[in-house]
């Protein structure tokens, strides 16, 4: 028989009588313990993603630029425009998933059995190598249109995958385990990608890229996704099964959510990490093809992003436990940039010290994207403590906002400097950069994340105030009032 509890809103004294009188009712069901089934099948869900997003996140921009042949600045505008435009859907998702009615499998795992068919089909159509041929209008139509559609289905089903779990257990260890499994997913077929695609997407030693592999190799990257999301809805399920006498007012959610600092710190703090995690990947193709000539080499650094959360996975737990999220990530932030601050200054062109120098560098931001679901999830019992309400689909979907912001904002400046350094773009391939873009190039990989990383250090260490101390208040105070 199912257990259940009825809890309500817990108005503050800024909090109108509509809040005071929403009430959630939470049915817990004990169709099956939590365990293995649902780790790794969550752990599929950030699999199924990664073969979609990282395939658009590293390699989108150098397939518009040498295949389609559109300039960087060009692309950089199409990424600031479209990502903007997509991000809105982060929050439009978030609260249409909160409101949505629930299923005998649930709330969240609808969306994703049936949202998964055109993120996919998307996924594909945004690397077809034969646009080319069109017109540069239609090229830029083409491009525009199905990046804006991508992003959109995107966030159909990547907002209910970070929402479900909460969904999954009311448990904060098996949550804590969640966080962990779905890092190791990101970090699996972040992986995969960064290091099967730079091997097919070459023709001989000439960098040349080829269209019809990446094509080829876009395909494989979808049927495999779709196949992590169907593991996902199948090894998973919804126990905590939350209904609503009626919505809160979008007003009162969006004010009430302005008033916890700890949201709006962590928004900045993630947009400045995204920032940097999406340049570094982008420049990375660009550092190995035109500064070091080293093509084999670049799959190696980009796996080192995804081979630090999984080093970091086991000890996460312990880290967190004896130091905090917030000062765990601090330190080493810190680290990370003076590790990058010293590349720049180095200005290395062996290939294995500057392999070895980004391991070390990528210690700096990885502690942060292994923690920041983790993060999320104090913000959100912040929240219900401010505030007395408890929306997690519309504060996933912010936090997601601001990540597509980030990306907007790193595809624009990334494709801009391009330009402005005076990259030379080519579809026909064989070009190529002057010493001076080269080292351009390389001030740019190795700089961009020594500023990054040390201005997310500073923000999170003065302006967050979740500190471990508070998160184990929020989390007192949560017990009492759930008693």
């Amino acid at each position: 028989m199912d257990k259940t509890r009825i809890i309500p809103g817990a108005a503050t004294e800024a909090a109108n009588d509509t809040a005071a009188q929403t009430k959630q009712t939470i049915t817990i069901t004990k169709a099956s313990p939590f365990g293995w089934p649902d780790k790794i099948g969550y752990m599929f869900g950030d699999i199924g993603n990664n073969f979609s997003f990282n395939m658009v996140n590293s390699f989108l921009m150098i397939f518009y630029t040498n295949v389609l042949g559109l300039s960087g600045a060009m692309v950089g505008l199409l990424f600031l425009i479209a990502r903007l435009v997509d991000a809105v859907a982060d929050v439009t998702v978030g609260r249409l998933v909160d409101n949505s009615q629930l299923t005998e499998e649930g709330r969240f795992k609808p969306w994703i059995r049936r949202m998964k068919y055109p993120l996919l089909i998307f996924s594909i159509l945004l690397f077809v190598p034969w646009v080319k041929e069109l017109s540069m209008g239609m090229r830029l139509g083409y491009v525009f249109l199905t990046y804006l559609l991508w992003g959109i289905f995107y966030s159909a089903v990547n907002i209910p995958y970070g929402s479900m779990a909460s969904s999954l257990s009311d448990q904060p260890s098996d949550k804590t385990s969640l966080s962990t499994f779905r890092s190791i997913g990101a970090a699996l077929g972040g992986t995969v990608v960064a290091y099967v695609v730079p091997l097919f997407m070459y023709v001989g030693s000439s960098h040349q890229i080829s269209g019809e592999r990446f094509f080829l190799v876009v395909i494989a990257c979808s049927l495999l996704g779709f196949g992590s999301y169907k593991v996902l809805t199948k090894m998973t399920t919804e126990r905590v099964r939350t209904s609503k006498n009626e919505p809160v007012p979008m007003k009162l959610l969006m004010t009430n959510l302005l008033k916890n600092k700890a949201l709006i710190v962590l928004v900045i703090v993630d947009i400045v990490v995204v920032i940097n995690q999406n340049l570094s990947m982008v420049t990375i193709a660009y550092l190995f093809n035109d500064y070091f000539k080293n093509t084999a080499a670049m799959s190696v650094a980009m796996i080192f992003n995804y081979m630090i959360i999984i080093i970091l996975a086991p000890f996460s737990g312990w880290i967190v436990k004896r130091f905090g999220r917030k000062e765990s990530s601090v330190v080493t932030l810190f680290f990370g940039a003076i590790i990058y601050v010293a590349l720049v200054i180095l200005h290395t062109h062996s290939v294995v010290i500057y392999l070895a120098m980004v391991l070390l560098g990528a210690l700096g931001a990885g502690m942060f994207s292994m923690m920041v679901w983790a993060f999320i999830t104090d913000v959100i019992d912040n929240q219900q403590v401010l505030t007395g309400i408890r929306e997690d689909g519309i504060v996933y979907g912010i936090n997601s906002f601001a990540r597509k912001f980030a990306q907007a904002l790193a595809g624009g400046f990334g494709g801009i400097m391009l330009t402005l350094i005076g990259y030379q773009s080519s579809s026909a391939g064989g070009v190529v950069q002057s010493d001076a873009v080269a080292n351009s190039i390389y001030y740019m990989a190795t700089g961009i994340p020594a500023v990054c990383c040390g201005l997310a250090a500073i923000i999170l260490l003065f302006f967050y105030p979740l500190g471990k101390k508070q998160v184990i208040r929020n989390a007192e105070i949560l017990r009492e009032q759930a008693k």
